[in-house]
């Protein structure tokens, strides 16, 4: 169901709503005692609120002194978020309310006969996302927006170039679709957000999510919001050259080859000295789980590589805490030797592996939706790198690229 307009409101419905918004279900005295508000003033704002289908009440709820107060969520016109997760094999869709609420998971496998193609993938991103609001169905009565979470450099300063590998026909399948706001964000940077605020990393202000698997990427959060640098790729640590020495010259994106894990079987497959070596790094971490003594030794040198990565992103940020994700990262087989090589080249910082797993870039891509959304009731400005339809810019002007 299509976006709808929200009348401006009050200064008070705006906290009111917010609140809602961020505890859930919650009673009016609550409410008023939270924010400092008198009986007058909440009967007010929550005829205000339920008038516009924003807050409804959900039922009752007995008080110490043993009277009944009335229990209030968001209304259905607040709406619902729905996060897309773009992977190489497969596309996640999650639905949820403003308030976090889940209302649908949908998971659509990308056909892999070949490469696929970016109208294939256009094809799979829409259906999942047709499929999320089927399966809200009643529950949600405006769709408010879509966050995508791609892997690439998602900017406003990069426009135009690499059209050629950007995913424009995804975009324009979705917007053939959906008449609700679809944001754009990198794939590390929406499983930071997640951790941020369903993770591990829950309430802090400051740290840093590093993704180690096939590739090599940071997610930064400072001030408890995502850092995108002047053009987007902050946190694309893999692009730094490497390596350094005098009888080598560095590649570009030389980190990301030697630190992702078809790399790391390379170097098991050549090195690798007594039964057949393992074909995969998900191989390799079994057998070292099982306490094989060649695998636990590979197993062991890619985790103090990563503990230098993550020293010398403590020295960049002094984040107080890393948090480890990807499919490499998130095992717990590294941590231990993550955290003694990192705290020798550094100081001690707090490493973690990843609560969320696989799950959390499509966790954070609905948070970001559901943030977007509810800065846009409220009447103020959103954090969103890109958002289309392409409101603040002339219809001529090229779209957002990738790279």
């Amino acid at each position: 169901m299509p976006s709808s307009p929200i009348p401006s409101l009050t200064e008070s419905s705006r906290l009111v709503l917010r609140v809602v918004a961020s505890s859930g279900p919650i009673t009016r005295p609550r409410l008023g005692a939270i924010l400092d508000l008198s009986k007058p003033t909440m009967t007010a704002v929550m005829n205000e609120l339920g008038a516009l289908g924003l807050v409804a009440a959900i039922g009752s709820q007995q008080g110490a002194m043993g009277r009944s107060a009335t229990v209030y969520a968001l209304g259905p016109a607040a709406g619902y978020v729905i996060g897309i997760d773009v992977g190489a094999a497969q596309v996640r869709a999650v639905a949820q309310g403003l308030d976090g609420s889940p209302l649908a998971t949908v998971e659509l496998k990308i056909a892999k006969q070949s490469r696929a193609t970016i109208e294939e993938v256009a094809s799979v991103v829409d259906d999942a996302a047709k499929a999320a609001s089927l399966a809200v169905g009643s529950r949600g009565k405006v769709l408010r927006s879509i966050a995508v979470a791609v892997p690439r450099i998602v900017s406003r300063n990069r426009l135009g170039q690499n059209r050629r590998r950007a995913p424009e026909a995804v975009l324009q399948r979705l917007r053939q679709s959906v008449d609700a706001p679809i944001l754009l964000e990198n794939n590390v940077n929406c499983a930071a957000f997640g951790e941020l605020h369903t993770g591990v990393a829950k309430g802090r202000e400051i740290f840093v999510f590093l993704q180690v698997g096939v590739r090599v990427g940071l997610g930064i959060v400072i001030g408890g919001k995502l850092f995108r640098g002047f053009n987007g790729a902050a946190g694309e640590a893999g692009r730094i050259p490497f390596p350094w020495s005098l009888d080598t010259v560095p590649e570009r994106e030389g980190l990301e080859h030697y630190l992702g894990s078809d790399a790391l079987i390379e170097r098991c497959i050549a090195g690798w000295s007594t039964s057949e070596a393992p074909a995969t790094a998900r191989e390799l971490f079994d057998r070292a789980q099982q306490g094989e003594k060649e695998a636990l030794l590979w197993v062991n040198r890619h985790a103090a590589d990563i503990g230098r990565m993550v020293a010398g992103c403590i020295g960049f940020f002094d984040p107080g805490l890393v948090v480890l994700g990807g499919g490499v990262g998130q095992n717990p087989l590294i941590l231990e030797e993550v955290r003694h090589v990192s705290r020798d080249l550094s100081w001690a910082t707090e490493i973690a592996n990843s609560t969320l797993g696989a799950n959390g870039t499509v966790l954070g891509a609905t948070r970001l939706a559901a943030d977007y959304a509810l800065a846009k009731i409220l009447g103020e400005t959103p954090d969103a790198t890109v958002v289309l339809p392409w409101q603040e810019t002339a219809t001529d002007e090229p779209q957002p690229s990738f790279g």
